[in-house]
């Protein structure tokens, strides 16, 4: 099979941020979906190590910052490549609280949600969340994972669900 397939798909790419206790962590994530519209329900995938997992498992509060084309490639790697276990990535990168959670500054929109439901995978568990709020920030265009791949040219992390060995 020709996994290069798959880069064909279409996909965006967020910071999801929780609490954990007395801090916030998060995750670049890019398999996000909308299910429904009414009542606004969206699926997101997340790898089993990541710590930003055990956080969502245990808060079941998340927002999702939908990062654009013009938004700091800083915060991708900051968040997508770093561990919230021993660094907060909070510290380096503009965000604002929104319904008592973190949204990156220069997103062009975000998403408040709820864990309702979830279903596991051998890697990754795929949660499904009620969106309680949500808002555009800015008019810039969705950043696209071909875009972060073919203009950014950034890398997929190893726990990423389109990560495929080189």
């Amino acid at each position: 099979m020709n996994n290069n397939v798959f880069k064909n798909l279409s996909y965006g790419v967020y910071i999801i941020a929780c609490k954990d206790d007395n801090k916030y962590t998060g995750c670049t994530v890019n398999s996000i979906m909308q299910i429904t519209s009414e009542p606004p329900t969206i699926a997101l995938s997340v790898n089993h190590q990541n710590y930003t997992h055990t956080c969502l498992e245990k808060n079941k509060k998340f927002s999702v910052s939908i990062l654009s084309e013009k938004s700091n490639p800083l915060a991708i790697g900051t968040f997508g490549f770093r561990s919230g276990r021993d660094f907060n990535k909070f510290e380096v990168i503009p965000y604002s609280i929104i319904d008592e959670l973190p949204v990156i500054t220069d997103a062009c929109a975000y998403l408040i949600c709820e864990i309702i439901d979830k279903v596991e995978t051998k890697t990754h568990s795929v949660f499904i969340a009620k969106v309680l709020n949500g808002d555009i920030l800015n008019n810039n265009n969705p950043m696209t994972y071909a875009y972060y791949h073919n203009v950014i040219k950034g890398k997929s992390p190893k726990t990423a669900p389109t990560y495929v060995e080189e």
